[in-house]
């Protein structure tokens, strides 16, 4: 087992919202759709509602997935190896990036929050299996 690639797969997808924001909002000033001045405080001016979700989930996949790196690195510092932990890590990823997805694209609330919802049980129920297992 190899917590390590789970945790790669979402570094990936974080660096990949990061950009795509960066991008969108430096296009956006270029079209002259905000003033470079709202990238000073995120205040004064109203940006375009893409920039906001590329913004907003880019804030999500550093909040939730923090306990999801902590428990990588305890269990790569642990030395533990379970099956069960890996599985739920990739299923983990796999929920994160349908979660972007969402909030990136049509940003229905309902189904990103199912998605939130679930990655987060799933990150609690891989924090309930390392207890278990150092217990």
């Amino acid at each position: 087992m190899n917590i390590i690639y789970p945790m790669f797969a979402l570094v990936v997808v974080t660096f990949v919202v990061g950009l795509s924001m960066g991008a969108a909002r430096l296009i956006s000033v270029k079209k002259g759709q905000v003033n470079p001045k709202y990238y000073k405080l995120l205040t004064g001016y109203e940006a375009p509602e893409n920039i906001i979700k590329l913004s907003n989930n880019f804030s999500n996949l550093l909040e939730v997935p923090i306990l999801f790196y902590i428990l990588g690195v305890l269990l790569v510092a642990l030395d533990i190896n379970n099956s069960v932990i890996l599985i739920l890590a990739w299923c983990f990823v796999a929920l994160r990036i349908v979660h972007s997805v969402i909030h990136i694209t049509y940003n229905h609330p309902k189904h990103r929050f199912y998605a939130f919802l679930t990655s987060s049980l799933i990150v609690l129920a891989m924090w309930v299996q390392l207890i278990i297992l150092i217990s």
